[in-house]
């Protein structure tokens, strides 16, 4: 019989063996609730943009902390986190959400050495119930009578949007010293109410421009426009530049000259000029990707579609080529039809003799 001191070693060695032999770290035993008010909430989540932040705050109150109350975060392992996947109720837009938070707290835990490994690492999350959907775009003739339908200075920013693929973001951060020739230099964003870096390393790089988006953003300078101002049909008259010294705005708010808000761009002007045309899908995402699908249509190479949208990776510039039928699938199903009727020809002709 062992006695009461040999078993109690036995068992803290037990305990400590993960720790020894590098499988868990000490940290791993604080509880979830306390790593995310303590740690995760006061020093992750302020290097967040403010909307991924908003987000991930939801998703904690509404899903994680409910799901995982005082565990402690070792107790977090891959088994469980794949059993609260496979039986999660929600779409798998929503599923992904959820889990991209988690590997943002686990994932932190890890870089503060409280976890050796992000157990969120091969989670599978189930697939969508519904086939991959065809996400609209706009035609060449459509982004004509859309920008021909605005006031500007919008109508400059859908045209600009469309036609550097710039994300809306970027299109507001945008000042007169990123302006060139042939070119537009992106190297800061503006996200309600923040400033920042681009969205990623190879965001922050220049996009080649057509000289005529160049010549239509100076053409800004000098012009003016009218609105309602007050009561009983007032207006007012505003200058579209209010200044254009180099780290001056290229879009500026019209009553203060601030950054204007996406919001409130797409809801007053962009949007009821696209219902005015019957294209009632329109938001900042349909203007950039009508841009990287015209590029695809136009034969462009696909690194080079990459390179100029500034994607991180070449899956997510692929995702645009599901937008259409390429022509060369087209030419294929043309000639497989053309040999389809040759050979019904051939055996009418048999048939007849």
């Amino acid at each position: 019989m062992y006695s009461s001191a040999v078993l109690l070693l036995l068992v803290v060695r037990l305990a400590l063996r993960p720790m020894n032999q590098g499988l868990e770290s000490v940290g791993s035993a604080t509880p979830w609730g306390l790593y995310v008010d303590t740690i995760y909430r006061p020093t992750v989540l302020p290097l967040l943009a403010s909307s991924t932040r908003k987000n991930y705050e939801c998703i904690l109150r509404k899903h994680l902390n409910p799901l995982v109350g005082e565990m402690a975060l070792r107790d977090l392992n891959t088994i469980t986190l794949q059993k609260y996947f496979s039986g999660l109720r929600a779409g798998h837009s929503s599923a992904m959400k959820i889990k991209d938070a988690l590997s943002s707290v686990l994932g932190s835990a890890v870089r503060f050495q409280m976890l050796v490994r992000n157990p969120i690492e091969g989670i599978q999350i189930p697939l969508p119930r519904t086939g991959k959907r065809i996400k609209p775009h706009l035609t060449p003739e459509q982004f004509e009578l859309l920008v021909n339908a605005m006031a500007e200075p919008y109508a400059t920013m859908v045209y600009v949007c469309v036609m550097s693929g710039l994300r809306v973001s970027e299109l507001i951060g945008l000042k007169w010293d990123d302006v060139h020739s042939d070119s537009l230099t992106i190297d800061e964003r503006y996200c309600r109410g923040d400033w920042g870096c681009p969205k990623t390393s190879a965001s922050n790089a220049p996009v080649g421009v057509d000289p005529r988006v160049i010549a239509r953003i100076h053409q800004l300078k000098g012009m003016e426009v009218t609105i309602n101002w007050g009561g009983k049909g007032a207006t007012k008259t505003f200058k579209v530049v209010r200044s254009d010294a180099p780290g001056d705005l290229v879009f500026q708010s019209l009553r203060s000259g601030v950054p204007m808000s996406d919001h409130n761009i797409l809801s007053r002007h962009i949007k009821p000029a696209a219902r005015k045309l019957g294209l009632p899908w329109m938001n900042w995402q349909v203007l950039r990707r009508s841009y990287g699908t015209w590029m695809v249509e136009a034969g462009a190479d696909p690194k080079a579609v990459q390179a100029q949208m500034r994607h991180s990776r070449i899956s997510t510039t692929m995702d645009i080529y599901a937008q259409f039928v390429p022509a060369a699938q087209k030419r294929a199903v043309a000639q497989m039809s053309q040999m389809i009727d040759s050979r019904r020809s051939k055996q009418e002709e048999t048939r007849v003799m």
